[in-house]
């Protein structure tokens, strides 16, 4: 009885090891700390550390962006999308007194095109416009 447990052990931590593995090598993946509130297709997200990935391997254009902290999830369609030329993974926002919205996001391998809703854009416009451009924590490759 104790040799079967072993083994199950052994045998099940060598599969979480595996699993761990393969999702190390998720493509344009990346977690960022976001410190205010902000805007991603017209849903307010509050501040937190949030996790960013494609939707789909086969269908670059599909984020999503979710918080396990916040419990709180958003999907959006980017609008463009290029290959990465360099290795600055992290978030811009375009951001005005107390509105933020998420405008880009760049990971190892792409950069992402966020659309901003025209409200959004009516309120950055008739005020001075300014750009934050936000660090992220890298997987592990």
């Amino acid at each position: 009885m104790k040799r079967n447990f072993f083994r199950w052990f052994v045998v099940s931590l060598f599969a979480l090891g595996f699993g761990v593995a393969a999702r190390a090598q998720e493509p344009d993946r990346l977690v960022v700390d976001v410190p205010y509130d902000f805007m991603v297709n017209g849903k307010t997200l509050p501040a937190g550390k949030y996790d960013v990935r494609r939707s789909s391997d086969r269908e670059l254009h599909i984020l999503s962006i979710s918080s396990f902290e916040n419990h709180v999830r958003a999907v959006t369609l980017t609008t463009d999308v290029e290959q990465a030329r360099d290795l600055r993974p992290g978030v811009t926002f375009a951001r005005t007194g107390d509105l933020s919205v998420l405008t880009k996001i760049q990971t190892a391998d792409h950069v992402f095109t966020i659309p901003v809703p025209r409200a959004a854009k009516q309120a950055i416009a008739s005020a001075q416009e300014s750009y934050v451009t936000g660090t992220s924590e890298m997987p592990k490759r």
